[in-house]
């Protein structure tokens, strides 16, 4: 048995699990950087070893390296063990079939390979795909196919050390209780490689690689979702449209998408189209910080270009910025679902075919503009937990009921779209030729995506949100650090913000809303979750949540004004005041 130095012997768990990776089966390489470790970097050990990835919003996220809690080709193949047994379990009388894709980040098709190896090792058929695609191409390709589920090997738009492995269900959406409980219970009895089964080469009667046929029906699919299909022929050529697909897998089917929508004046960020895990030119590859768009504004600015289209490594978030009198506007994830929501309800009304029972659905952190929207079509609106798997369970519940809602669209604050049903994750593809459709539309009307936003702030009020990022490190001592702060935040909550009077505060991890004045209490329909949302006298919201994906608490604050004269006024006031509850709150977190 190896012999820990006094620091790591402090924590029992790392010890059995570096000296089970150093006594089993683990290839030689891998075990000469644990000895390496071991030696130079003791502090590191622990935090690999001290306990095991766990999934988090739909699978399993993390850093890249050796190690129980780091993503590796052992702890991806553990993983897929787990899927596999659970699937086995499911007596359905149905063929075993997995979808699996993977996106451009450093071995992601390494994962992917392996995840279709382990279950065609356990008799389940994998249909892979043959190069990177799209996050919302993987859920509708495990609907297309009719599997039991789909793994999607990615870590969104988080830094290049990171990798994650996301797992969705028959219907396309992201696994939900009580399947993902019962996924990690048989990842957790994986406790040694003997216990994986899986064949050793791709070449296998079990693995079948696909891409043509699913890339058709995608954006076939897509393709009939358009608004004025007619106009989009005719003008779309019109619209000076700039895009980069930020290193990631956008860049496999945006072109195609484009040119089948009718747009055909693409201007390609080139130094950022080439798929490559480093994410060599941004700091981050997530379109909603400025900082990731800088590229393309430049080329935006350079063109004379109408707007700006951004997807992220795994395309399922879209980033947009606006040339508009002259200036550069970059839209919020808000302000792009608003747009889209409006854009679509409108054309749908206009056409008669806005479903009679039509719902929409908004995560509790965005903006409450989307609600003021929908219920001015008087339709209904509802909100649901951050993580686009509520969404998609929404859609999956209706689905299965007699004269149900229908679901027509669905967003969240971090730049996450659905229209329609033919995925169950969001798509940035097709919300990406949703914004280009509403821009030209605006544009023969002489309008831009800002005037539109400016009409809506008009007739419903200005909204303004902002978040704040805490951010934390990836160790065991800084995710206590945010449990406390939480902990704090939930035992002594403040009664005023900002000099205004907090008259509502809604506990989304004991599901109770409690009205201050009062002391009334209500039951929150909503699963369980560590977040807390504070209602103020004047309508404003502040949500605080820490991240699924990241070491973070996010903080989030929505404000709301009416009766203002001028936009920049109320933008400049409503965004200082913003800031003064944001900082209210940070300081009781840090306190």
């Amino acid at each position: 048995m190896t012999q820990f130095n006094e620091k790591i012997a402090l924590d029992p768990i790392a010890q059995t699990n570096v000296n089970r990776w150093l006594e089993e089966a683990y290839d030689e390489e891998t075990k000469q950087a644990i000895r390496h470790l071991l030696e130079e970097n003791p502090e590191e050990i622990v935090d690999a070893f001290y306990t095991t990835l766990s999934f988090g919003t739909g699978g399993l996220r993390g850093i890249m390296g050796i190690g129980t809690n780091r993503m590796n080709p052992y702890t991806v193949r553990a993983a897929s063990q787990g899927v596999a047994n659970y699937l086995l379990q499911q007596k359905d009388g149905q063929e075993k079939t997995v979808f699996v894709g993977y996106d451009s980040r450093h071995s992601s098709q390494l994962f992917a390979e392996e995840t279709a190896k382990v279950f065609a090792g356990n008799g389940i058929k994998a249909y892979l795909c043959k190069h990177l695609r799209p996050t919302p191409y993987v859920s509708f390709g495990c609907r297309y196919k009719k599997c039991q589920a789909a793994v999607m090997v990615t870590a969104s738009h988080n830094p290049p050390e990171y990798n994650g492995y996301k797992v969705y269900w028959s219907d396309g959406g992201q696994v939900l209780p009580p399947h993902d409980k019962a996924i990690m219970a048989e990842v957790n009895k994986i406790v040694d490689l003997s216990m994986i089964r899986q064949v050793k080469s791709l070449e296998h009667p079990l693995i079948e690689r696909v891409e043509e046929e699913i890339d058709q029906a995608y954006l076939k699919a897509i393709e009939s979702l358009q608004m004025y299909s007619e106009e989009n022929k005719v003008h779309g050529k019109e619209l000076r449209i700039v895009y980069t697909s930020l290193h990631g897998t956008g860049i496999s089917l945006m072109p195609q998408a484009f040119k089948q929508w009718g747009f055909e004046t693409i201007h390609y960020v080139k130094d950022q189209i080439l798929a490559d895990g480093n994410f060599p030119t941004v700091h981050y590859p997530n379109p909603e910080e400025p900082e990731a768009l800088s590229m393309g504004i430049d080329l935006l600015k350079q063109q004379n270009a109408d707007l700006l289209i951004a997807t992220d490594p795994d395309a399922d978030r879209v980033g947009v910025a606006v040339k508009h009198g002259g200036t550069i506007h970059i839209l919020t994830g808000n302000q792009v679902a608003c747009i889209c929501l409006a854009h679509i309800c409108e054309a749908l009304t206009q056409k008669k075919q806005m479903p009679e029972r039509a719902a929409f659905i908004k995560t509790i952190v965005t903006t409450e503009l989307f609600k003021s929207i929908v219920e001015a079509y008087h339709k209904t609106c509802f909100n649901v937990l951050p993580g686009f798997k509520y969404i998609a369970q929404h859609i999956h519940e209706w689905e299965q009921e007699k004269n149900g809602y229908q679901y027509v669209f669905g967003g969240e604050e971090s730049c996450g779209y659905l229209f329609g049903t033919q995925a169950r994750d969001k798509d940035a593809l097709l919300s990406s030729l949703l914004v280009c459709e509403a821009a030209l539309h605006a544009k023969k009307n002489n309008q831009t995506l800002v005037d539109l936003l400016n009409s809506l702030y008009q007739k419903h009020g200005f909204y303004l949100e902002k978040l704040l990022s805490l951010q934390f490190e990836e160790t065991k001592l800084d995710k206590e650090r945010m449990a406390k702060g939480m902990q704090k935040l939930r035992a002594s909550p403040p009664t005023s913000i900002g000099g205004v009077e907090v008259i509502r505060i809604e506990d989304f991890q004991t599901s109770i809303k409690t009205e201050l004045k009062t002391g009334k209490q209500e039951f929150i329909g909503l699963p369980k979750s560590n977040v807390l949302l504070f209602w103020l006298e004047d309508g404003s919201k502040i949500i605080a949540r820490p991240s699924g994906t990241e070491p973070k608490i996010k903080l989030y604050c929505g404000v709301k004004r009416k009766g203002f004269h001028s936009i920049e006024e109320v933008a400049q006031a409503a965004s200082q005041y913003a800031d003064q509850l944001l900082s209210e709150i940070q300081n009781i977190l840090k306190s």
